[in-house]
């Protein structure tokens, strides 16, 4: 099994800028799609952005203009730029990938998530 480590999470002012970093290691043949969702308590995780393995992207379109996903398949790694940050950004936000291990079924695996806080 992939497991997906993410990383770059924290507190940051409104206005200010976070990167997140989600590296994944384990048994992988391909990484299909990428991804980051986020989760505000008491909902349903949502999607903020996703990557294809050729660097298609797809956003939320709330967040166009202020998040940027990017991937790099020798790392095994994907970012999210978040910029303009804002109060209401704050959420756990999860990495997801799809892996390939050249046997089995492709699957879906999670990060366990990281915090991002935006306050004064």
């Amino acid at each position: 099994q992939a497991q997906l480590v993410e990383s770059g999470g924290g507190l940051v002012q409104p206005g200010g800028s976070l990167r997140l970093s989600c590296a994944a290691s384990g048994n992988i043949f391909r990484i299909n799609n990428m991804g980051w969702y986020r989760q505000f308590p008491g909902k349903q995780r949502e999607l903020v952005a996703a990557i294809t393995r050729g660097g298609i992207t797809n956003y939320a379109d709330s967040l166009k203009g202020r998040f940027t996903i990017s991937r790099d398949n020798a790392k095994r790694t994907v970012y999210l730029q978040m910029n303009s940050l804002k109060p209401e950004d704050t959420a756990v936000y999860y990495c997801n990938a799809n892996f390939f291990d050249g046997v089995r079924p492709a699957y879906d695996a999670w990060g366990q998530g990281t915090q991002v806080t935006v306050s004064s």
